[in-house]
């Protein structure tokens, strides 16, 4: 496998190595008291962290958080929102998030698995955009 070509849809280095994801449910509850803004596929918290937070160079960068409840689906249903909600903040979040931010993609039931990708990606600008009071 030493041969072997990095994937297509891989984003390089520097857009990945950008964000950081979520992993402590501490993270996912102060993101669920700050401020969210509803698309038609997921909704979208956002929260600015505190200059605490935002010690050392790890918490400069803009942080990521994922979830969807079992109204989304089964197992597959739900890994599959997911990955599709990753995608989309791989691709949008680089450019346009905020360092020192943090991030949580809600999925929502059938839509977040059936809409386009590009929709999606539109949407998540739009939201981010009213989230920073960015007029667009």
């Amino acid at each position: 496998m030493a041969g072997k070509t990095p994937n297509a849809t891989t984003p390089p280095p520097a857009v990945s190595s950008c964000l950081t994801v979520l992993s402590k449910r501490a993270d996912f509850l102060r993101a669920a008291r700050a401020r969210r803004q509803g698309t038609p596929a997921f909704t979208v918290q956002a929260r600015e962290r505190s200059a605490e937070e935002c010690q050392g160079t790890a918490g400069q960068g803009i942080r990521i958080g994922y979830t969807c409840s079992k109204k989304v689906g089964n197992a597959v249903a739900r890994n599959r929102a997911k990955r599709r909600l990753r995608e989309i903040a791989r691709a949008v979040l680089p450019v346009d998030g905020r360092p020192g931010w943090d991030y949580v993609l809600i999925g929502r039931p059938d839509v977040t698995a059936s809409r386009a990708l590009t929709e999606m990606q539109a949407d998540l600008r739009r939201a981010l955009a009213k989230l920073h009071g960015d007029a667009r």
